[in-house]
Formats: structure tokens, sequence, C-alpha cells
């Protein structure tokens, strides 16, 4: 999942639809890729406390968490795990995984970590990661470390065509699975919206993803 971009008007019934949605799901893992929130925390309480009925949810910052408040994110959400700039070890029949999380492009801005250097390192000591960060832009370091899989989000798929020309200007991917080399590259189109709170030609989406061992 991605960009869900909770705000003073999203309807506490629809975040319950949403984890009832993800909790009758069969998954190992579930990942946010960024921008949980579109304002300050303090304001959303009542809603962010209903994600944490989520399970086994590891997520990233985003930009928009950035600038509304990542820290009291990161507090309210107790459930979840916070992976910017960390790594974790599964085990996933039989093989070894390594999961890592890169912090938001602007994370430096607003006084927070981005170390590229200590996840690429981590991404190149496992023959099998997963590399989530918020922007597609990010793609070069899962590929550079021969990650089997990127996940990121942040486009929300153009939202409303035409837009997705502009968004392609900035971005080197709009949303999909694509390849480089040997890792897979999936751009979630996120659930939420920005600006308009509309979507044209670019669904929302929750996306499943099935990891297959290559013999």
């Amino acid at each position: 999942m991605s960009d869900l971009h909770i705000n003073k008007n999203t309807p506490n019934s629809v975040l319950k639809e949403l984890v009832a949605v993800c909790n009758d799901l069969e998954y190992d893992i579930a990942v946010i890729t960024g921008d949980i929130i579109d304002c300050k925390v303090s304001k959303i309480e009542d809603k962010l406390l209903i994600l944490n009925g989520l399970k086994k949810v590891f997520y990233i910052s985003g930009n928009h968490d950035l600038v509304y408040g990542l820290d009291d994110l990161r507090a309210i959400l107790s459930n979840f795990t916070f992976m910017d700039n960390s790594c974790r070890e599964f085990t996933y029949n039989k093989i070894p995984l390594t999961l890592c999380g890169l912090a938001d492009r602007f994370a430096r801005l607003f006084g927070h970590k981005r170390d590229e250097n200590l996840i690429m390192g981590q991404l190149s000591k496992s023959q099998n990661s997963i590399l989530i960060a918020h922007q597609p832009k990010d793609y070069k370091y899962a590929v550079k470390s021969n990650s089997c899989l990127f996940l990121c989000g942040h486009t929300h798929g153009g939202q409303i065509f035409p837009f997705h020309y502009i968004v392609r200007l900035f971005q080197p991917f709009l949303s999909g699975l694509f390849y480089k080399n040997k890792t897979a590259i999936y751009v979630n189109k996120g659930l939420g919206t920005w600006g308009i709170h509309a979507r044209y030609k670019a669904d929302s989406e929750i996306t499943l993803i099935e990891v297959q061992n290559e013999y």
C-alpha cells in the first residue's frame, strides 16, 4: 500500500473498511511506502489509531509525513515497524530475505537522516533483498545492489489524466511493474488523493505480490 493521505475529512468508516479488507487477505508482511498523513497528527489521532488494527506492517516515510510530523506519526502507529534507514531479516519458504527501507529524498530538509550508504551496504550483503522507498527515483539503489524487488509509491499513478504526463517528467516510472537487470520494480498508485479529491484513469490499489523462488 502507499499514499493514504489521511486528513480531517477522511471518514473513519473508510479506514475501518481498509483494515477489515487487509486483515481478510493472506499475506506474510504488509508494506506502506509513505505519505500516510496529509495533516498534523494531533488532528487525526482517532483515525490513525484505527490503522493500528493492521497486522505485520512495515512502513517508510513520505514527503507529506515529513511535512506534517514524522515523529508524531511514529509515536501513534505503535503496531507498525518503522523502516527508514534500517533492515530486517526474514525467512520465506526456507529462503533468507532482507527487507530494507530508505528514508524519503526530502528527509534531511526536515532534520531526519537519509543513509544511502548504509542501505546499499546491507542490500549488497543479501542474495535476496527487497528495498522500499517512497519515490520511484530511488529504484537505482535497488538495481545497483542487485535487489530482487523495489517497492514505492508517490506518483498516485498520475491521479487525474492527463497529469500522468507531467508526473513522468519528474519520475522514471508512473505505475505498475517494470524490470531493470534482475530487479523487479513496482510502483503502487496509492489509496488516497492529494490536492483534488478525485481520480481519473488512476484507480486506487492494494497490491498483492507473490515472491517466488528461482531454480
